[in-house]
């Protein structure tokens, strides 16, 4: 039932931010009309408080599409409603969407979840499907209700989760599989064939966006625990651990199965295989760090610039 003319007048409206929507956001715009995309407020950044338009604004203006960014999308909805879209599709927008929304378009509210859901309901699900451990995540696609993550599932794509994974390589793995998941969806979604699915509350998780406690390093948490926990703030917003009252950057390690007689967060060891330092159950190289001002730099890189005897012994905290 899906034919390109039909797809072609599929009025959509489209809610998303970051980068991750970008490829979601180009394929509706080539298969359907897409009426207007709703973003988040334009933010200043650094120093001198420039002004930033959101990726998913910035492929709007592009295609001299719409753009809406209430505040508080709450209480400012007329604009969207009065679009009367026939459906609008959802992804990592970053509020809350109200039931005035929700009820209005006729084929309703879909979202795109970078989770298999009902696991990782919530604002950080790449994260932390890495720094939980997770053997595997995916996209799901889903009815939107009054909670978070919680409506109907309509179709699921996975994709395992590697030792060699980040939170970085892990989103590009993700992005990839949910255009061709979405598309394919869509047309059951137009012509009522989808088998929808309620989510199982018993076996819900949660991945709140990530806070700035939880990029702290403790390094009394086995090595497994804390090489999750790098790897799964990499390449944003990065994990730390503070030595001598500095916040440094820990980008990359590997897991040892050396044992120790010592205080987890004590540095053992500086040479060409890492910045040891022991954990909970036994340690822990550091293969890449950050020192505050500098740029990120390989262990060889670090060897270079610092004496071993200036951290060997010392413990992070």
């Amino acid at each position: 039932m899906r034919g390109d003319i039909y797809m072609k007048d599929l009025r959509v409206i489209f809610m998303g931010t970051p980068v991750f929507c970008v490829p979601i956001l180009e394929e509706l715009i080539k298969e359907t009309n897409v009426l207007a995309v709703v973003t988040q407020p334009d933010k200043e950044v650094g120093r001198k408080h420039e002004i930033t338009f959101s990726p998913i604004k910035e492929v709007a203006i592009k295609n001299n599409i719409k753009v809406l960014q209430p505040i508080k999308i709450k209480e400012d909805y007329e604009d969207i409603i009065s679009l009367n879209p026939d459906i609008i599709i959802t992804c990592a927008y970053g509020q809350i969407v109200p039931e005035i929304i929700l009820n209005n378009p006729k084929y309703g509210c879909i979202n795109v979840h970078a989770s298999l859901l009902p696991k990782l309901r919530g604002g950080a699900p790449i994260h932390k499907a890495i720094i939980n451990g997770y053997d595997e995540t995916g996209i799901t696609i889903m009815y939107m209700d009054k909670g978070m993550d919680t409506g109907d599932m309509i179709s699921k794509a996975s994709v395992k989760i590697e030792e060699s994974d980040t939170a970085e390589s892990l989103h590009d793995k993700l992005q990839k599989i949910s255009v061709p998941l979405l598309m394919k969806t869509l047309p059951s979604i137009i012509n009522g064939t989808n088998k929808r699915k309620k989510q199982k509350e018993e076996d819900a998780t949660y991945a709140y966006n990530v806070s700035r406690e939880e990029e702290h390093v403790l390094f009394n948490k086995t090595s497994k625990e804390v090489f999750n926990q790098i790897r799964g703030l990499n390449s944003w917003p990065g994990a730390y651990a503070v030595l001598d009252d500095k916040n440094i950057k820990l980008w990359s390690s590997i897991v040892s199965k050396n044992k120790y007689n010592k205080v987890p967060g004590t540095i053992i060891n500086l040479d060409k295989n890492g910045l040891e330092v022991v954990t909970k159950d036994s340690s822990i190289l550091i293969t890449m760090l950050q020192l505050p001002g500098k740029k990120k730099m390989s262990i060889k890189d670090f060897i270079n610039g610092n004496k071993k005897e200036d951290y060997v012994g010392k413990c992070f905290k």
